[in-house]
């Protein structure tokens, strides 16, 4: 037996093809890192305030209003969504506001958005 020879039996038809992949995935750290932000997506909770953050810019407490949540629960899940890059905050006096990174994390919203309702 070949061993080029397995699951598809016809391997050898796509050699071309492979040998013409090759090379082109990306870095391992950069998939993991795919991997990563795509985790962060995994959370209901998580959904839901990037959800809501689609709209406009929110405090924690209007977030956990919003959501039925404690602020807390809130605090948690904003910071994970933070380190991830997913949402950035800004001080005005005493209150931070929440909003979307940039317009990729909208992007990858709707595009999650639509693919599950189609």
């Amino acid at each position: 037996m070949d061993e080029h020879e397995h699951i598809c039996g016809e391997c050898l038809h796509h050699q071309k093809l492979i040998d013409d992949l090759a090379g082109q995935m990306p870095d391992a750290d950069i998939l993991a890192d795919v991997a990563e932000l795509l985790g962060l997506f995994g959370d209901k909770t998580r959904v839901r305030i990037l959800y809501e953050l689609l709209r406009e810019e929110l405090c924690v407490s209007d977030i956990a209003q919003r959501l039925g949540m404690t602020a807390s629960a809130i605090s948690h899940q904003l910071r994970i969504l933070k380190q991830g890059r997913l949402v950035r905050s800004r001080r005005e006096g005493k209150t931070v506001f929440y909003s979307l990174a940039d317009s990729h994390v909208k992007t990858i919203f709707y595009h999650a958005l639509e693919h599950v309702t189609e």
